[in-house]
């Protein structure tokens, strides 16, 4: 079966293909013989009912410097597309949330992964609160009356913005840290929405484990070790990506989320787990395809586009 595909995703020419996932993707939709094509979502247009965009013929290769070939630009119905991969990076921001827009307008006739409506509907890290029994304490507030009483009970906390992305803006703040009037003050001024407040948990100097649920089942993992001098683990601050096992807790939290993402069309899901606390559920562009299959783990890309075909047939 040859699906025609298309991808909405940043600029294909400045990714690191050694860890996107996106480009994982691309490269087994090709192997399977499907049609791909790609466009940026500037290159979105609504006009009555029609969702287009001006979409090029894509070939892909595993070859840093020489990675894709790009065919003629051509304005095109994206309801004529068997599947459309959502896969922009954040921020999540109302140019994202946009998107959602018009192409929850061709899905699911289109089947659009993930489904739009519910990226809009759940962002990372306000989504996972759903959860709450599985997390850390958290707290998501801008009031500095809230915050320093979380603080006082919990005392050593991390304070990062609800709409962040990759590990930007992620402080630690030790109970006799100075520096929280000034770091609340420069959030203040710097972000509009509220903050994530969370107890701080010292295990991740061990590890942030990134767990890939396809459909709703376990896909594969990878753990990701902050460097010495960082708090954060994500592997394009530094972090360090290390073979792992799921730990039964974590096949628990696992097994709690897969009917609720199913349920909401989200095929390809990232979730974080630190010292077997939930910390995010990632739907918009979550990474870790590579970094599990150079480990030595399993296909997940090959997973997604087995589900993808099902869905399609």
């Amino acid at each position: 079966m040859s699906l025609k595909v298309a991808v909405q995703m940043d600029p294909i020419e400045r990714i690191n293909i050694r860890g996107d996932s996106t480009f994982a993707l691309l490269l087994e939709a090709q192997g399977r013989g499907h049609a791909i094509s790609y466009y940026t979502p500037d290159r979105l247009a609504l006009a009555g009912n029609t969702v287009s965009a001006a979409v090029q013929p894509l070939t892909v290769r595993d070859k840093d410097g020489d990675h894709v070939t790009l065919g003629e630009a051509r304005r095109t119905d994206l309801g004529t597309f068997d599947v459309v991969l959502l896969r922009q990076d954040p921020p999540f921001d109302l140019a994202y949330i946009t998107t959602t827009h018009l192409l929850e307008r061709i899905h699911p006739r289109t089947l659009v992964v993930n489904d739009p409506v519910s990226v809009r509907n759940a962002p990372e890290k306000m989504y996972v609160m759903e959860f709450s029994d599985l997390m850390p304490p958290t707290l998501i507030t801008r009031d500095l009356a809230e915050i320093k009483a979380f603080r006082a009970e919990h005392g050593d906390i991390v304070m990062k913005p609800l709409y962040g992305k990759g590990g930007e803006a992620v402080f630690r703040l030790a109970p006799e840290d100075l520096n929280f009037g000034s770091l609340y003050d420069l959030f203040t001024a710097t972000f509009r929405e509220a903050w994530v407040v969370q107890k701080f948990l010292a295990a991740v100097k061990h590890g942030d484990k990134r767990i890939i649920l396809v459909d709703g089942e376990f896909g594969g993992a990878v753990n990701r070790v902050p460097a010495a001098d960082d708090l954060r683990s994500n592997m394009v601050r530094g972090g360090t990506p290390k073979e792992t096992n799921l730990t039964p807790r974590e096949r628990e939290i696992c097994a709690r989320l897969a009917k609720p993402l199913r349920e909401r069309g989200l095929i390809f899901v990232g979730i974080d787990v630190i010292d077997g606390f939930l910390t995010e559920i990632n739907v918009t562009s979550p990474t870790g395809i590579r970094a599990i299959k150079n480990l030595g783990g399993p296909d997940v890309a090959a997973m997604i586009w087995d589900v993808i075909e099902k869905k399609r047939r």
